[in-house]
This record gives structure tokens, C-alpha cells and sequence, in this order.
């Protein structure tokens, strides 16, 4: 349900690079991936973006490429997202550190393709494409809505910050389990992204 807008603000496997939030990453395909921000658009089937190779070559990168599908309201919604391994590493704080901005996934920018508007955690949105990155603390997270979807997750830079459309405050919850490959689930309303023992809220309606 809209409200009031917040207005502003590959090479693939086996080549990695030192990403923003620790992770080893692949490396970005090409300076021009990184350029300037891309118009949001709605699509009739919602799909995901890459900045090369196939929808098949993603699944055999370090951190494969996936997808959260769900309904807001009677509307599509699809989440685009590398998944990144503990692999015996501490997470929080440290693979990702406090107080640095983090795609909130590995490889392209975590997207989340609309085919209506709605609201994601307080940011009034139409329908469209649009950008997650977050900067996360140990008691808080502010996470940020960005207009430019279409390029590789890093860096996030003035450029990108310069295409912000919002952002909201989300506090970071312990589980109980260990969650060993970041993984995003949609539940009453909110995308739940979780890995290692933390889990974020993020509402979207």
C-alpha cells in the first residue's frame, strides 16, 4: 500500500577479489557495470539481473545467484540475491564489518523487482527495480532503497548513493540456529534475511 514517497537522496568462478564486507567475491566483469544508475522498470514476468554469463553459470560461482519469489498484496515480487558461505568464518562484525555499507549479498546488488507499488520498511515505492544495501552495526542496521539495480554490487560509492530513495532503521535479532549460506525468506509481510546466528526484518507491503 502506498504512502507518501521518501524522496533523496564476471570474470565468473574462480576469479576473486576482496569485496566490500570481507567476503571473497568474483571479481566485477568491467568498469562499465558499475556506471551510472539504471531507470527502474517493470516487467510482466519479474526476472533477475546479471552482468554477464548465464542464469546456469551463476549457480557454479563461490556465491550462487538466487531468488526469493512472493506476493505483495495481488502484486509479483522477486528478490536477486548472491549467496555467500560462512565457511568456518565469523560473519558479522567481521566478513561484514559494523559501520561499512554491504550489498547484503555477494556478486550484483541485491534487487528486488516490484510488479506493483508498495512500501518496503517505510520507502514508498512504484513499481519497478530498485537496489538493497544496508549499513550494519551490532544493534542496528539502516537499511537503504536505491534506484539503480542494474550493475555489480560494489562499489557503493557516491554514485550509487547519489540514486538513494530512502532508508529505515532494522534491529538485528540472534537465532538459535546457525544459518551457514545467507539465505532471504518472505513471512507475514517481511523479508527475513538470515545468516550466521542474525537475523533483519525487512517489511514490505
Amino acid at each position: 500500500m502506498p504512502r507518501p514517497s521518501i524522496l533523496p537522496a564476471l570474470l565468473l568462478a574462480g576469479l576473486t577479489v576482496a569485496a566490500c564486507g570481507g567476503e571473497a567475491m568474483e571479481e566485477a566483469p568491467a568498469a562499465e557495470m558499475q556506471g551510472a544508475a539504471a531507470p527502474a522498470m517493470a516487467t510482466a514476468e519479474l526476472s533477475c539481473y546479471l552482468a554477464r554469463g548465464t542464469m546456469a553459470e551463476s549457480q557454479e560461482r563461490p556465491s550462487p545467484l538466487q531468488e526469493t519469489r512472493f506476493q505483495v498484496g495481488s502484486g509479483d515480487a522477486l528478490l536477486c540475491y548472491g549467496a555467500p558461505s560462512a565457511n568456518e568464518r565469523e560473519v558479522m562484525g567481521q566478513l561484514v564489518p559494523f559501520g561499512d555499507p554491504w550489498r547484503m549479498g555477494a556478486n550484483e546488488a541485491t534487487a528486488l523487482h516490484l510488479a506493483g507499488s508498495a512500501t518496503i520498511g517505510g520507502v514508498a515505492v512504484q513499481a519497478g527495480s530498485y537496489s538493497l544495501f544496508a549499513i550494519p552495526g551490532a544493534d542496528a542496521w539502516e537499511v537503504f532503497v536505491n534506484s539503480n539495480f542494474a550493475r555489480w554490487g560494489i562499489p557503493i560509492d557516491e554514485t550509487v548513493r547519489s540514486t538513494d530513495l530512502g532508508s529505515f532503521t532494522a534491529t538485528p535479532e540472534m537465532m538459535g540456529d546457525f544459518v551457514e549460506t545467507l539465505r532471504y525468506r518472505f513471512e507475514g509481510g517481511e523479508l527475513l534475511l538470515e545468516w550466521e546466528n542474525t537475523r533483519v526484518r525487512i517489511p514490505v507491503s
